[in-house]
Protein backbone atom coordinates (compact mmCIF):
# COMPACT_ATOMS: atom_id res chain seq x y z
CA UNK A 1 0.00 0.00 0.00
CA UNK A 2 1.23 3.38 -0.64
CA UNK A 3 2.95 5.28 2.24
CA UNK A 4 3.85 8.87 2.50
CA UNK A 5 3.66 11.80 0.12
CA UNK A 6 2.97 11.47 -3.21
CA UNK A 7 3.83 13.28 -6.28
CA UNK A 8 1.20 15.57 -7.84
CA UNK A 9 -1.63 15.17 -5.14
CA UNK A 10 -3.39 18.26 -5.39
CA UNK A 11 -4.15 19.38 -1.68
CA UNK A 12 -1.85 18.50 1.42
CA UNK A 13 -4.68 19.32 3.54
CA UNK A 14 -6.38 16.35 3.05
CA UNK A 15 -3.47 13.75 1.69
CA UNK A 16 -2.90 12.09 5.17
CA UNK A 17 -6.81 11.32 5.11
CA UNK A 18 -7.28 10.15 1.73
CA UNK A 19 -4.39 7.60 1.92
CA UNK A 20 -5.08 6.66 5.22
CA UNK A 21 -8.78 5.64 4.12
CA UNK A 22 -7.04 3.61 0.40
CA UNK A 23 -5.08 1.84 3.19
CA UNK A 24 -8.07 0.70 5.46
CA UNK A 25 -10.25 0.20 2.43
CA UNK A 26 -7.49 -1.80 0.55
CA UNK A 27 -6.86 -4.21 4.34
CA UNK A 28 -11.00 -4.55 5.00
CA UNK A 29 -11.53 -5.52 1.00
CA UNK A 30 -8.31 -8.20 1.29
CA UNK A 31 -10.23 -9.53 4.38
CA UNK A 32 -13.21 -9.71 2.67
CA UNK A 33 -11.90 -11.56 0.14
CA UNK A 34 -10.51 -14.48 2.64
CA UNK A 35 -14.08 -14.75 4.42
CA UNK A 36 -15.98 -15.09 1.33
CA UNK A 37 -14.40 -18.03 0.74
CA UNK A 38 -14.47 -19.77 4.13
CA UNK A 39 -17.29 -22.49 3.54
CA UNK A 40 -18.93 -21.10 7.12
CA UNK A 41 -19.52 -17.67 5.99
CA UNK A 42 -20.90 -19.31 2.44
CA UNK A 43 -23.18 -21.48 4.37
CA UNK A 44 -24.28 -18.16 6.41
CA UNK A 45 -26.75 -16.70 3.57
CA UNK A 46 -27.02 -12.96 6.13
CA UNK A 47 -23.49 -12.52 6.63
CA UNK A 48 -22.07 -13.96 3.09
CA UNK A 49 -24.91 -11.31 1.35
CA UNK A 50 -23.62 -8.38 3.78
CA UNK A 51 -20.02 -9.71 3.25
CA UNK A 52 -20.89 -9.09 -0.59
CA UNK A 53 -22.72 -5.62 -0.26
CA UNK A 54 -19.60 -4.35 1.83
CA UNK A 55 -16.92 -5.71 -0.78
CA UNK A 56 -19.16 -4.01 -3.58
CA UNK A 57 -18.71 -0.80 -1.80
CA UNK A 58 -14.63 -0.60 -1.09
CA UNK A 59 -14.13 -2.76 -4.84
CA UNK A 60 -14.04 1.13 -6.17
CA UNK A 61 -10.85 2.11 -3.77
CA UNK A 62 -9.22 -1.25 -4.02
CA UNK A 63 -9.21 -0.39 -7.79
CA UNK A 64 -7.84 2.84 -7.40
CA UNK A 65 -5.16 2.37 -4.77
CA UNK A 66 -3.58 -0.47 -7.21
CA UNK A 67 -3.59 1.92 -9.61
CA UNK A 68 -2.12 4.64 -7.74
CA UNK A 69 0.34 1.91 -6.81
CA UNK A 70 1.19 0.96 -10.40
CA UNK A 71 1.55 4.43 -11.10
CA UNK A 72 3.91 5.34 -8.50
CA UNK A 73 6.35 2.62 -9.33
CA UNK A 74 6.24 3.43 -12.87
CA UNK A 75 7.44 6.73 -11.45
CA UNK A 76 10.06 5.46 -9.58
CA UNK A 77 11.49 3.56 -12.41
CA UNK A 78 11.53 6.15 -15.04
CA UNK A 79 13.65 8.69 -13.04
CA UNK A 80 16.77 6.80 -13.09
CA UNK A 81 16.21 6.80 -17.01
CA UNK A 82 16.49 10.50 -17.20
CA UNK A 83 20.16 10.74 -16.84
CA UNK A 84 20.44 8.10 -19.49
CA UNK A 85 23.47 9.28 -22.00
CA UNK A 86 21.73 7.95 -25.12
CA UNK A 87 19.36 11.36 -25.90
CA UNK A 88 16.21 9.11 -27.54
CA UNK A 89 16.09 6.90 -24.09
CA UNK A 90 15.96 10.08 -22.34
CA UNK A 91 13.61 11.85 -24.48
CA UNK A 92 11.43 8.83 -23.78
CA UNK A 93 11.59 8.27 -20.45
CA UNK A 94 10.67 11.75 -19.64
CA UNK A 95 7.65 11.56 -22.22
CA UNK A 96 6.80 8.75 -19.82
CA UNK A 97 7.29 10.43 -16.46
CA UNK A 98 4.95 13.18 -17.76
CA UNK A 99 2.33 10.81 -19.19
CA UNK A 100 2.70 8.87 -15.67
CA UNK A 101 2.62 12.51 -13.46
CA UNK A 102 -0.92 13.30 -15.54
CA UNK A 103 -2.43 10.52 -14.61
CA UNK A 104 -1.64 10.19 -11.22
CA UNK A 105 -2.73 13.88 -10.58
CA UNK A 106 -6.24 12.96 -12.50
CA UNK A 107 -6.61 9.94 -10.29
CA UNK A 108 -5.85 11.89 -7.16
CA UNK A 109 -8.05 14.94 -7.86
CA UNK A 110 -10.78 12.44 -8.82
CA UNK A 111 -10.26 10.84 -4.92
CA UNK A 112 -10.01 14.05 -3.10
CA UNK A 113 -13.45 15.05 -4.71
CA UNK A 114 -15.14 11.84 -3.99
CA UNK A 115 -13.34 12.11 -0.36
CA UNK A 116 -14.58 15.20 0.18
CA UNK A 117 -17.98 14.92 -1.11
CA UNK A 118 -19.06 11.55 -0.17
CA UNK A 119 -19.75 8.99 2.75
CA UNK A 120 -21.22 5.44 3.10
CA UNK A 121 -24.40 6.75 2.36
CA UNK A 122 -23.93 8.58 -0.81
CA UNK A 123 -24.58 5.64 -3.25
CA UNK A 124 -27.50 4.63 -1.62
CA UNK A 125 -30.82 5.18 -3.19
CA UNK A 126 -33.07 7.46 -0.95
CA UNK A 127 -36.77 7.50 0.55
CA UNK A 128 -38.56 11.28 0.31
CA UNK A 129 -40.90 12.40 3.12
CA UNK A 130 -42.79 15.80 2.41
CA UNK A 131 -45.92 17.08 4.55
CA UNK A 132 -47.21 20.49 4.81
CA UNK A 133 -46.48 22.87 7.48
CA UNK A 134 -48.94 25.80 8.66
CA UNK A 135 -50.36 27.27 5.45
CA UNK A 136 -53.69 25.39 4.99
CA UNK A 137 -54.65 24.36 1.10
CA UNK A 138 -51.75 26.36 0.44
CA UNK A 139 -49.27 24.46 2.19
CA UNK A 140 -50.82 21.24 1.28
CA UNK A 141 -50.24 22.66 -2.91
CA UNK A 142 -46.70 23.65 -1.72
CA UNK A 143 -46.22 19.95 -1.29
CA UNK A 144 -47.11 18.98 -4.34
CA UNK A 145 -44.84 21.87 -5.96
CA UNK A 146 -42.16 20.72 -4.15
CA UNK A 147 -43.08 16.73 -5.39
CA UNK A 148 -43.28 17.99 -9.23
CA UNK A 149 -39.23 19.75 -8.79
CA UNK A 150 -37.99 16.42 -7.78
CA UNK A 151 -39.89 14.15 -9.92
CA UNK A 152 -38.36 16.25 -12.64
CA UNK A 153 -35.14 16.44 -11.26
CA UNK A 154 -34.71 12.80 -11.19
CA UNK A 155 -36.20 12.06 -14.36
CA UNK A 156 -33.21 14.27 -15.73
CA UNK A 157 -30.99 12.15 -14.24
CA UNK A 158 -32.41 9.15 -15.02
CA UNK A 159 -33.75 7.84 -11.69
CA UNK A 160 -36.81 6.14 -11.08
CA UNK A 161 -39.17 7.36 -8.66
CA UNK A 162 -41.71 5.18 -7.20
CA UNK A 163 -44.55 6.56 -4.70
CA UNK A 164 -44.42 4.62 -1.51
CA UNK A 165 -47.73 6.57 0.17
CA UNK A 166 -49.68 9.84 -0.89
CA UNK A 167 -52.53 11.91 1.22
CA UNK A 168 -54.02 14.14 -1.69
CA UNK A 169 -55.80 17.17 -0.30
CA UNK A 170 -58.16 18.95 -2.49
CA UNK A 171 -57.32 21.51 -5.47
CA UNK A 172 -54.44 19.44 -6.51
CA UNK A 173 -52.58 19.62 -3.16
CA UNK A 174 -50.96 17.48 -0.86
CA UNK A 175 -51.52 16.27 2.70
CA UNK A 176 -48.01 14.33 2.88
CA UNK A 177 -46.06 11.73 0.35
CA UNK A 178 -43.32 8.98 0.73
CA UNK A 179 -41.62 8.07 -2.77
CA UNK A 180 -38.42 6.03 -3.43
CA UNK A 181 -35.61 7.60 -5.67
CA UNK A 182 -33.66 4.50 -7.29
CA UNK A 183 -30.26 5.48 -9.98
CA UNK A 184 -26.69 5.75 -9.24
CA UNK A 185 -25.78 8.68 -6.65
CA UNK A 186 -29.05 9.54 -5.19
CA UNK A 187 -28.44 10.36 -1.84
CA UNK A 188 -25.36 11.89 -2.52
CA UNK A 189 -27.27 14.66 -4.17
CA UNK A 190 -30.59 14.49 -2.83
CA UNK A 191 -29.80 14.90 0.96
CA UNK A 192 -29.08 18.64 0.70
CA UNK A 193 -33.13 18.68 0.57
CA UNK A 194 -33.77 17.53 4.12
CA UNK A 195 -35.02 20.44 6.09
CA UNK A 196 -38.11 23.24 6.01
CA UNK A 197 -38.75 24.60 3.00
CA UNK A 198 -40.64 28.27 2.60
CA UNK A 199 -42.63 29.72 -0.49
CA UNK A 200 -44.01 33.33 -0.63
CA UNK A 201 -46.64 33.81 -3.02
CA UNK A 202 -50.24 34.66 -3.86
CA UNK A 203 -52.11 31.92 -3.21
CA UNK A 204 -54.83 30.93 -6.17
CA UNK A 205 -57.63 31.65 -3.21
CA UNK A 206 -56.39 35.57 -2.09
CA UNK A 207 -58.73 37.77 -3.98
CA UNK A 208 -56.73 40.47 -2.36
CA UNK A 209 -53.57 39.76 -3.90
CA UNK A 210 -51.61 39.66 -0.91
CA UNK A 211 -48.40 37.82 -0.45
CA UNK A 212 -48.73 34.52 2.52
CA UNK A 213 -45.68 32.27 3.49
CA UNK A 214 -46.29 28.78 3.68
CA UNK A 215 -43.67 25.83 4.46
CA UNK A 216 -43.05 21.93 3.50
CA UNK A 217 -41.15 20.12 5.46
CA UNK A 218 -38.79 17.41 3.14
CA UNK A 219 -36.83 14.40 4.71
CA UNK A 220 -34.79 12.41 2.73
CA UNK A 221 -33.53 9.11 3.82
CA UNK A 222 -30.80 6.85 2.64
CA UNK A 223 -32.58 3.47 1.76
CA UNK A 224 -31.61 0.68 4.04
CA UNK A 225 -30.78 -3.20 2.92
CA UNK A 226 -31.91 -6.16 4.58
CA UNK A 227 -28.83 -6.85 6.13
CA UNK A 228 -28.34 -2.89 7.35
CA UNK A 229 -31.41 -3.56 9.69
CA UNK A 230 -32.72 -6.54 10.71
CA UNK A 231 -36.13 -5.94 11.98
CA UNK A 232 -38.18 -8.54 14.28
CA UNK A 233 -41.27 -9.91 13.24
CA UNK A 234 -42.55 -10.02 16.97
CA UNK A 235 -41.79 -5.92 16.89
CA UNK A 236 -44.21 -5.19 14.11
CA UNK A 237 -48.29 -4.54 14.66
CA UNK A 238 -50.02 -4.78 11.05
CA UNK A 239 -52.98 -4.11 10.08
CA UNK A 240 -54.77 -3.69 7.42
CA UNK A 241 -57.49 -1.30 5.85
CA UNK A 242 -59.38 -0.01 2.77
CA UNK A 243 -57.30 2.31 1.24
CA UNK A 244 -58.85 6.35 0.85
CA UNK A 245 -58.92 9.25 -1.14
CA UNK A 246 -59.53 13.16 -1.18
CA UNK A 247 -62.15 13.91 0.93
CA UNK A 248 -62.44 10.31 2.56
CA UNK A 249 -63.55 8.70 -0.94
CA UNK A 250 -62.61 4.80 -1.56
CA UNK A 251 -60.05 4.58 -3.65
CA UNK A 252 -60.68 0.18 -3.71
CA UNK A 253 -63.06 -2.50 -2.28
CA UNK A 254 -60.23 -4.71 -0.86
CA UNK A 255 -58.17 -3.82 2.49
CA UNK A 256 -54.86 -3.11 0.83
CA UNK A 257 -54.03 -0.76 2.89
CA UNK A 258 -50.98 -1.71 4.97
CA UNK A 259 -50.29 0.26 8.50
CA UNK A 260 -47.40 -1.06 10.40
CA UNK A 261 -46.06 0.17 13.81
CA UNK A 262 -42.84 -0.70 14.72
CA UNK A 263 -43.59 -1.41 18.93
CA UNK A 264 -40.09 -0.83 20.66
CA UNK A 265 -39.52 3.08 18.61
CA UNK A 266 -43.46 3.69 18.04
CA UNK A 267 -43.03 4.50 14.53
CA UNK A 268 -45.79 4.41 12.25
CA UNK A 269 -45.94 3.43 8.31
CA UNK A 270 -48.82 3.79 6.30
CA UNK A 271 -49.14 2.48 2.96
CA UNK A 272 -51.52 2.56 0.27
CA UNK A 273 -50.25 3.27 -3.20
CA UNK A 274 -50.71 -0.53 -4.34
CA UNK A 275 -53.66 -2.23 -5.10
CA UNK A 276 -51.86 -5.52 -3.51
CA UNK A 277 -51.54 -5.70 -0.19
CA UNK A 278 -48.24 -7.61 -0.60
CA UNK A 279 -46.56 -5.21 -2.13
CA UNK A 280 -47.88 -2.07 -0.05
CA UNK A 281 -46.36 -4.41 2.96
CA UNK A 282 -43.09 -4.47 0.97
CA UNK A 283 -43.20 -0.62 0.05
CA UNK A 284 -44.02 -0.06 4.11
CA UNK A 285 -41.15 -2.30 4.84
CA UNK A 286 -38.92 -0.16 2.93
CA UNK A 287 -40.03 3.20 4.64
CA UNK A 288 -39.42 0.79 7.78
CA UNK A 289 -35.78 0.34 7.52
CA UNK A 290 -35.21 3.35 6.40
CA UNK A 291 -36.45 5.35 9.38
CA UNK A 292 -34.75 2.80 11.72
CA UNK A 293 -31.57 3.23 9.34
CA UNK A 294 -31.94 6.87 9.92
CA UNK A 295 -32.19 6.57 13.89
CA UNK A 296 -28.95 4.47 14.01
CA UNK A 297 -27.14 6.86 11.92
CA UNK A 298 -28.34 9.78 14.30
CA UNK A 299 -27.51 7.88 17.48
CA UNK A 300 -23.73 7.33 15.85
CA UNK A 301 -23.58 11.37 15.22
CA UNK A 302 -21.39 11.92 18.31
CA UNK A 303 -18.94 9.61 17.51
CA UNK A 304 -18.71 10.33 13.90
CA UNK A 305 -15.10 12.02 12.22
CA UNK A 306 -15.25 15.95 11.66
CA UNK A 307 -15.33 15.73 8.25
CA UNK A 308 -19.76 13.97 8.81
CA UNK A 309 -19.98 17.26 10.95
CA UNK A 310 -18.99 19.34 9.03
CA UNK A 311 -22.11 18.22 6.31
CA UNK A 312 -23.51 21.55 5.05
CA UNK A 313 -27.39 21.97 7.40
CA UNK A 314 -28.15 19.15 10.05
CA UNK A 315 -30.69 17.60 7.62
CA UNK A 316 -33.28 18.02 10.46
CA UNK A 317 -36.52 19.05 9.54
CA UNK A 318 -37.13 22.03 11.53
CA UNK A 319 -33.92 23.65 9.91
CA UNK A 320 -35.32 25.97 7.26
CA UNK A 321 -33.06 25.55 4.79
CA UNK A 322 -34.46 27.80 1.36
CA UNK A 323 -36.96 29.76 0.67
CA UNK A 324 -39.44 30.60 -2.61
CA UNK A 325 -39.90 33.86 -3.61
CA UNK A 326 -42.40 34.20 -6.78
CA UNK A 327 -42.88 38.14 -6.04
CA UNK A 328 -38.20 38.67 -6.89
CA UNK A 329 -38.30 34.97 -9.01
CA UNK A 330 -36.11 33.96 -6.27
CA UNK A 331 -34.90 30.73 -4.75
CA UNK A 332 -32.34 30.94 -1.71
CA UNK A 333 -30.78 28.27 0.14
CA UNK A 334 -29.96 30.16 3.71
CA UNK A 335 -27.28 27.46 4.64
CA UNK A 336 -24.96 28.82 2.12
CA UNK A 337 -26.06 32.45 1.63
CA UNK A 338 -26.78 31.21 -2.29
CA UNK A 339 -29.82 32.53 -4.72
CA UNK A 340 -30.50 32.33 -8.06
CA UNK A 341 -33.40 33.94 -9.85
CA UNK A 342 -34.41 31.13 -12.02
CA UNK A 343 -37.95 30.48 -10.01
CA UNK A 344 -39.90 29.16 -12.76
CA UNK A 345 -37.41 26.86 -14.38
CA UNK A 346 -37.35 25.22 -10.67
CA UNK A 347 -40.69 25.03 -10.18
CA UNK A 348 -41.93 23.32 -13.65
CA UNK A 349 -38.81 21.45 -14.72
CA UNK A 350 -36.78 20.21 -11.86
CA UNK A 351 -33.69 22.80 -13.10
CA UNK A 352 -32.02 22.19 -9.36
CA UNK A 353 -28.15 21.33 -10.41
CA UNK A 354 -27.11 24.91 -9.86
CA UNK A 355 -28.44 24.79 -6.29
CA UNK A 356 -27.21 21.48 -5.46
CA UNK A 357 -23.73 21.79 -7.00
CA UNK A 358 -23.14 25.03 -4.71
CA UNK A 359 -24.47 22.79 -1.77
CA UNK A 360 -21.63 20.47 -2.58
CA UNK A 361 -18.96 23.08 -3.35
CA UNK A 362 -19.92 24.76 0.00
CA UNK A 363 -19.64 20.98 1.93
CA UNK A 364 -16.65 20.04 -0.12
CA UNK A 365 -14.48 23.55 1.01
CA UNK A 366 -15.90 23.16 4.70
CA UNK A 367 -14.62 19.64 5.17
CA UNK A 368 -11.07 20.46 3.33
CA UNK A 369 -11.09 23.38 6.43
CA UNK A 370 -12.13 21.03 9.06
CA UNK A 371 -8.76 18.78 7.79
CA UNK A 372 -6.60 21.70 8.06
CA UNK A 373 -7.75 22.56 11.37
CA UNK A 374 -7.22 18.97 12.75
CA UNK A 375 -3.62 19.18 12.09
Amino acid sequence: MLQGALPGFPKQDTMDAILQKLKTSAARFEEIERLITDPAVISNGAKYSALMKERGTLLRDHERARKLESLHRAIEDTKPLLDDPDPEMKAEAQKELVSARSQMEALMAEIENDFLTEDEDSHRNAIVEIRPGPGGEEAALFVADLTKIYTKYAEKRGWKVEVMDVSEAEMGGIKSISFRVEGPDVFKYLRYESGTHRVQRVPETESQGRIHTSTATVAVLPEAEDVDVVINPADVEMQFTRSGGPGGQAVNKTSSCVLLLHKPTGIQIRCQVERSQHQNRELAYKLLRARLYEMQANSLKSARDNLRRTQIGTGDRSEKIRTYNYPQNRITDHRIGFSVHNLELVMLNGDLDVIIQALLAADREARVKSLASAK
